[in-house]
């Protein structure tokens, strides 16, 4: 029998640490890491990031990435990333955060981050609940949703609307690009991953602040199956966290 030619069609991103995830069945985190592994290769970034990641299941990143890391107080990730930009403006520096994190204790930091246009860039994974706590509601919990705080569903009337963190971010000054994306199937991983390279290009050439929420599941608390996770997101989050790029000023004539 003659020999078959192989050839390698996927393998793991050198940025990204040869180990069996923690993270529950289902769960979108590692797709979001291998996105960010990807491009740290691809755009030779591995050996001058520094990462800062924040509270919550997201802060696990540095056990992924083979790369400098920072852990900051809950919600705090734009404020250290800030100061570690500033003290070494010749690195990259990304912040890796959940909505619990970023939305809600960590909301003034991640406010006035971006309306300075700190040359940094943020990755916010968005699954609408308190992960590593056990579920509670979360700024981004969509009306109706259960949570360990909200047994009957989120009302409006008691805990008020979703927060569209991307919009608000979109709106301030010194933000440079602004996008949502979703990991929830093939096509939208591949527009997440542009979305993230636009952002870290941006840091590169210095214009300023860059934001991409992604869309991501969570199983477990969602008390889903991961198939039902996805389809979740289709049919409930995508309507009211709409995908798409909301500010780019290489589109817009630069930030004044």
């Amino acid at each position: 029998m003659s020999e078959m030619n192989e050839k390698l069609v996927f393998d793991r991103p050198k940025s990204v640490i040869d180990r069996a995830t923690h993270y529950c069945p289902g769960c979108h985190h590692g797709v979001a890491h291998r996105l960010v592994g990807e491009l740290l290769d691809e755009m030779d970034l591995a050996e001058k990031v520094i990462l800062t990641t924040s509270i919550g299941c997201s802060v696990f990143l540095y056990n992924y990435l083979n790369v400098d890391a920072v852990e900051a107080p809950h919600g705090r990730a734009p404020a250290v990333a800030t100061g570690i930009k500033r003290a070494r403006p010749e690195h990259f520096v990304f912040t890796y955060q959940g909505d619990g994190d970023l939305a809600s204790i960590g909301m003034a930091e991640i406010i006035h981050a971006a309306n300075r246009g700190e040359k940094i860039s943020v990755i916010f994974v968005n699954n609408t609940v308190y992960g590593m706590t056990g579920g509670q509601m979360a700024p981004t919990t969509l009306i109706g949703q259960t949570t360990t705080t909200t047994p009957a569903g989120r009302c409006m009337t008691h805990e008020g609307a979703p927060i569209r963190m991307t919009e608000i971010i979109a709106s301030l000054g010194g933000v440079a690009y602004a996008a949502r994306g979703s990991l929830d199937n093939v096509k939208n991983i591949r527009k997440a991953k542009k979305y993230i390279k636009k952002a870290f290009e941006f840091q590169l050439s210095g214009t300023g602040f860059g934001f991409v929420e992604l869309l991501s599941a969570c199983p477990t608390n969602w008390k889903m199956t991961p198939l039902a996770a996805n389809e979740r997101i289709q049919k409930e989050m995508i309507p009211y966290f709409p995908l798409g790029v909301f500010k780019d000023v290489s589109e817009e004539g630069g930030i004044c």
